[in-house]
């Protein structure tokens, strides 16, 4: 009995302070709030906290926290930009957790292996974070999971099978992550799904089969993945689900009738998109294709079907029909345009090769129309119904543009350019209230600018450039308070210019180009109006006079062409200090060039200017400039007397380097101690292999004139760094050397380099992974073998070998190129979500404890860059490239540039042909080396553009910039480069001596096509295919497009509409 009492004693004492404990649910969201480094808006870190909360029940006064009772049942935390590496297994703890959101956060971690102790969880979704890892095994332990959401994080390897044990879910979204291998067989065994998205992800082989046994699916989402083999079509005809897409795989037809089943397909699917595939065949077997089932959009644009189009009687429900970027031929479907009994919303024909006339457009339900980039003849059409987006542009329609006056005044896009309308534009009361962009450009359209154009009120686009239209400016069109871009380039309108804003709204023009006319007169004051201009483009003129103080009120300006004019006196000093683009060269001006406008080169002031000068002279040559009259053969005598004098003198330094070396090999081989087991070393072969052409003198290449300077990778390859690649030296700091693999240079599978750092012996610093698929540690990766492939001017690159066997490019960063580790490693984390085929893949980095260790790994590409496989250079790999070789890589190219700009908002920014890896024996081209500017300082980044400059891919508008930062019209510019490249086999940075004197491949290109002989220009090693009619007529389309890119960037085109242009080749 005493006992007794001395325990309840006990027990009352204890009491009150184990009612002070926290519950078990409050100290896991104390663990979870632990791993939060940043919370911007402190709906964290200023709720959760111990002095808030009754400890004995849930803490229902927290931030984002849903209590049921005593217990926590909800945790959501979405949008709130919060970061961290957090612990989820915590939550494992909460009994009665329900639901679980923190989607679009800056998160990491990884998935907890514990995932069978959230019973109760019917809700989690962690998409948009970083999370990373594989998913674990025990995902399919969530027996209650409703809604499972991990789209939008870096979560790499398989699918586990165990996923077709979560029975009860019905939303599956594992989206844009870094999934790979085959889809499981046992998604067939999630019988309650409604929702399944696996796109954007990297699975292969095919689609499994028995899908088809889900009843209640509904949506159904592989897209964007690498899939292959045949479309499923037993699953199409049988399957419950409303919506199905398996677009940007590699799915293909296994015979040429295949495309038949589209009639089959199931009444209960509603959405099909196939598109961007490799199918092939016709829509046509025997008879026509007569219906689509119940179909209402069908999208199977950007794959190989060929044939004519069936005649669409009886697609009673379908509204949107895309069949654009194919090879369909014959004639149009006119009954898409009339039928009264259709629904068509939308209709994409675009990018193929079909013929014929255009009838009348009667539908009542259509709204967009893009036929264009097909060979349509005959005249426009007339347009009634309700059409709001009308493309008939590249097409070779003829007539005049009367009809225009009775089209719907519902129109809002209208594009008719480079076609062969001609006329005037008619002027006729405005109809087109809702108008907003209107391209008429590259017509032969004529008289002068009618009044009706400044009558639409809310036209933003006006492009008329490239016709023959006369007579002065609209002064109203200048003062257009809706009006952002005027393009008038390219035609004959005269005059002087004079405007003023009638309307209290200031004009609203952002982009003014209206080089290549006529005009004259002085500099127009009233542009002073224009303040929000960006660009402004009048060169090619015959304005005269000084230029007005007035010019300096163009605050916003970032692009200013005067050039070609008679403009005389001074230039102003007070230019706006926005300006990354200045041409005033070919004019009269004269004094000093004021100080902030020093920053561009001097190719903006010369030739012409005779008066103008730089303190000291010219920023490049020192010298004065020569007159106008005469700047072209003199520019080319002074390219001339340079080449030979540089050649001179390198190859004298090479004779010298080469008696050198062999001295002191003779004095050294017999000290030399070689290990019994390693092999003989051979020395490189370091011959840049320049040969000649026909009918042209030297060619010269440009990594020849480079001048050494400090911090360059320019300097010429001693022998102390060759052998060090053959005997075992590891990358030294030090070494800045400018090789790449198209130099015709090769290393022997036994001269092999370690990957070990001079000091310290092993790499000891932190080695992080954005793919998961691979482990590996510092001291593995430093003992891998390791094959130089070649320099550049932010580091070297390696072939690392693997204990494994498997192959990694390495990319040792140069000394000082790196940002700080923070910033580093941050924008590095932001590479981990991309993945496409026809770009390289990153599979993580190395950060060492001393400045020289930043290593960059990816995958390793063979067989070799386009570089190695293109040039005419001892060492190429392989045969010349074939036509249809080139023209594939370029749309491989500007794929991979596509979604670089558009899916990850990311510019290239050092594109160039030792960057384009060839892939496999189909040479599929996937980009490399993109968006390392985002990891480099400003210095390293200014440097890659530089040498960028050097071999001929650097964008005007960044060789003139004092701080120059990649975009994607500089992405644009490069890739014309390259398909110059292509098309010429020439070099970019190759000097070309010929009849013109020195010039550059751009230049020259330039000069054969103003002079109609742009078929001179194709490479000789394409003779055979230039016998074919329809090849050449390829060449041609290539060529135009190559010279569109490296329009000066205001006429510069998207990467986009690019990759559009050459798709349809």
């Amino acid at each position: 009995m005493r006992f007794f009492g001395g325990t309840l004693t006990l027990i009352l004492l204890l009491l009150p302070v184990s009612s002070q404990l926290p519950s078990q649910d409050i100290m896991s969201l104390l663990a979870f709030k632990k791993g939060i480094t940043h919370d911007p808006t402190g709906y964290i870190s200023d709720s959760w906290n111990e002095e808030s909360i009754d400890f004995n029940g849930c803490p229902s006064s927290w931030n984002g926290i849903v209590c049921n009772g005593d217990r926590v049942a909800g945790i959501v935390l979405d949008n709130l930009g919060i970061s961290g590496t957090v612990d989820l297994s915590v939550f494992g703890n909460l009994t009665t957790l329900l639901k679980l959101s923190m989607a679009n956060n800056n998160l990491s971690g990884t998935l907890p292996g514990n995932l069978g102790d959230f019973k109760s969880l019917k809700y989690l979704d962690i998409s948009s974070n970083v999370f990373s890892g594989e998913i674990p095994k025990d995902i399919g332990k969530l027996q209650s999971i409703q809604n499972l959401s991990l789209a939008g994080n870096g979560f790499s390897g398989p699918l586990p099978d165990s996923i077709g044990d979560i029975v009860s879910v019905r939303s599956l979204d594992m989206s844009h992550n870094h999934l790979s291998g085959s889809l499981p067989s046992s998604l067939k065994g999630l019988r309650s799904l409604v929702s399944l998205n696996l796109s954007f992800n990297a699975f292969e082989k095919g689609i499994p089969t028995g899908l088809d046994l889900i009843s209640s699916l509904e949506s159904i989402d592989f897209s964007w993945n690498r899939l292959d083999g045949d479309v499923d079509w037993e699953f199409l005809m049988q399957t419950s689900v409303v919506n199905v897409d398996f677009s940007g795989n590699s799915l293909t037809s296994s015979n040429a009738n295949e495309m038949k089943f589209l009639s089959q397909v199931s009444d209960s699917v509603k959405y099909l998109n196939l598109s961007h595939n490799q199918l092939t065949g016709s829509l046509i077997d025997g008879g026509e294709l007569s219906t689509f089932g119940s179909l209402r959009v069908l999208d199977l644009s950007y794959n190989q079907l060929s044939g004519p189009l069936p005649g669409f009687d009886y697609v009673y429900d379908l509204e949107i029909l895309r069949l654009g970027n194919n090879k369909f031929t014959g004639f149009l479907p006119n009954g898409l345009l009339k039928g009264d009994t259709l629904v068509l919303n939308e209709l994409d024909l675009s990018a193929n090769n079909l013929s014929g006339h255009i009838g009348l457009i009667t539908s009542t339900t259509l709204r967009m129309l893009n036929l264009s980039s097909n060979a349509i003849t005959g005249e426009l059409p007339l347009l009634t119904g309700s059409c709001t987006t009308l493309d008939f542009s590249k097409n070779q329609i003829s007539g005049n543009l009367s009809v225009t006056a009775k089209w719907s005044n519902d129109l809002e896009f209208i594009d008719l350019s480079q076609n062969q309308l001609k006329g005037p534009i008619p002027e006729v009361t405005s109809q087109f209230l809702r108008l907003n962009y209107l391209n008429l450009s590259h017509n032969t359209l004529l008289d002068t600018l009618p009044e009706v154009l400044v009558q639409y009120p809310k036209l933003t686009i006006l492009d008329l450039s490239s016709n023959q239209f006369s007579g002065p400016m609209l002064p109203d069109l200048l003062a257009s308070s809706s009006l952002h871009e005027l393009h008038l380039q390219s035609n004959l309108l005269t005059g002087d210019i004079k405007f003023s804003p009638s309307s209290p709204n200031k004009p609203s023009l952002q982009v003014l180009n209206l080089a290549n006319n006529h005009f004259n007169g002085f500099f127009p004051d009233d542009f002073a109006f224009l303040t929000g201009l960006q660009l402004l483009d009048i060169s090619a003129n015959n304005f005269s006079g000084n230029l007005p103080p007035t010019i300096t009120k163009l605050i916003s300006l970032n692009s200013l062409d005067i050039s070609q004019n008679h403009f005389s006196g001074p230039l102003p000093i007070t230019l706006p200090s926005t300006l990354i683009f200045f041409n005033a060269s070919y004019n009269d001006l004269s004094g000093i060039v004021p100080q902030n406008l020093r920053k561009f080169p001097d190719s903006s002031f010369h030739p012409g200017n005779s008066k103008l000068l730089f303190p000291g002279g010219s920023p490049e040559s020192g010298g004065s400039s020569s007159g106008s009259s005469t700047h072209k053969p003199i520019r080319s005598y002074i390219k001339a007397v340079i080449i030979v004098a540089c050649v001179t003198f390198v190859l004298l330094i090479l004779i010298f380097i080469f008696v050198q070396y062999k001295r002191t090999s003779s004095r050294s081989h017999t000290d030399r101690v070689v290990d019994k087991n390693a092999h003989r070393m051979t020395t490189p072969d370091t011959s840049r292999g320049k040969g000649s052409e026909a009918g042209s003198a030297l060619v010269v290449s440009a990594g020849d004139l480079i001048t050494p300077r400090k911090e360059s990778s320019s300097e010429i390859i001693g022998s102390e760094e060759k052998m060090s690649a053959g005997v075992g030296f590891s990358p030294s700091k030090n070494s800045r050397v400018s090789w790449s693999p198209d130099s015709g240079e090769t290393y022997p599978p036994e001269n092999l380099a370690r990957l070990d750092v001079r000091s310290p012996d092993r790499l000891a610093g932190d080695l992080h992974f954005l793919d998961e698929t691979i482990t590996l540690t510092p001291e593995e990766l430093s003992r891998a073998p390791a094959e130089v492939l070649g320099r550049s001017s932010h580091g070297t690159s390696y072939r690392a070998t693997l204990d494994n066997g498997l192959f990694l490019t390495v990319k040792w960063l140069r000394e000082g190129v790196a940002k700080p580790k923070k910033d580093f490693t941050k924008e590095a984390k932001k590479f981990a979500n991309i993945r496409h085929p026809n770009v390289v893949g990153l599979r993580g980095y190395y950060w060492g404890p001393t400045q020289h260790e930043k290593l960059i790994l990816s995958d390793y590409i063979s067989p070799g860059s386009l570089a190695s496989f293109l040039y005419d250079r001892p060492g190429r790999r392989g045969p010349p490239l074939t036509w249809a070789q080139r023209l594939k890589i370029a749309v491989d190219v500007a794929r991979g540039l596509n979604y670089l700009h558009f899916d990850r908002a990311m510019p290239h920014g050092n594109l160039k042909t030792t960057n384009i890896l060839l892939d496999g024996l189909d040479l599929n081209a996937r980009v490399s080396d993109y968006c390392l500017h985002r990891l480099m300082t400003p210095a390293g980044t200014t440097d890659q553009i530089h040498d960028s400059g050097v071999l001929g891919y650097c964008a005007p508008e960044l060789a003139g910039a004092k701080k120059p930062t990649p975009s994607f019209k500089s992405d644009t510019y490069a890739f014309g480069v390259v398909l110059l490249e292509l098309l010429t086999g020439k070099c970019a940075g190759d000097v070309v001596s010929g009849e013109e004197g020195g010039i550059d491949l751009t230049d020259w290109v330039r000069l054969r096509v103003a002079e109609g002989r742009g078929s001179d220009c194709f490479d000789a090693a394409m003779a055979a295919d230039t016998s074919n009619s329809t090849s050449v007529k390829g060449m041609k389309e290539m060529l135009g497009i190559a010279l569109r890119c490296i329009r000066p960037v205001s006429e510069r085109p998207g990467i986009k509409s690019v990759y559009e242009d050459l798709s349809s080749i």
